[in-house]
């Protein structure tokens, strides 16, 4: 009888354990950016990924304005608020925590780059963007 219930709480616990691994986090959250200057937040909108800039350190100009968007390529633009700017956009889910297709503006150069985006952990993102064949990627750390 013993040696039956061990079996059965031994079975209960391979399960548990395994089950606890079959979900990937997803990205949806606050995400700390590595050089600890910016919160970006990312949330689902209609089925796919958006992100925006949700904390900055220096998010006003000595005179105490709002930093505005000044390196857009779009003159009409330039006139936004960084703070709370949206500028991710388009992350489609492929699966296994893999989001693609998505577009980062970066507001310090006015450029928009092909993006994709891998959960590694909860509190692991992996952010890759390319302009032609020029790559760069990054690890953002959870917040919230």
């Amino acid at each position: 009888m013993i040696k039956k219930l061990s079996k059965a709480v031994l079975a209960g616990l391979v399960a548990t354990i395994s089950l606890a691994g079959v979900g990937i986090a997803e990205p949806a959250g606050v995400w700390l950016t590595p050089d600890g200057n910016s919160h970006i937040e990312i949330w689902n909108c209609g089925g796919k990924l958006c992100g925006k800039i949700a904390w900055f350190t220096e998010p006003h100009n000595s005179d105490g304005t709002l930093k505005l968007d000044e390196k857009n390529k779009n003159e009409a633009l330039r006139t936004r608020p960084l703070l709370g700017l949206v500028m991710m956009s388009g992350f489609t889910e492929t699966g296994d925590g893999k989001w693609t297709k998505g577009r980062i503006y970066n507001p310090e150069d006015g450029q928009v780059y092909r993006s994709k985006l891998e959960v590694k952990d909860h509190d692991t993102l992996n952010v890759s963007g390319c302009v032609l064949v020029f790559c760069k990627a990054q690890t953002w750390t959870r917040v919230k």
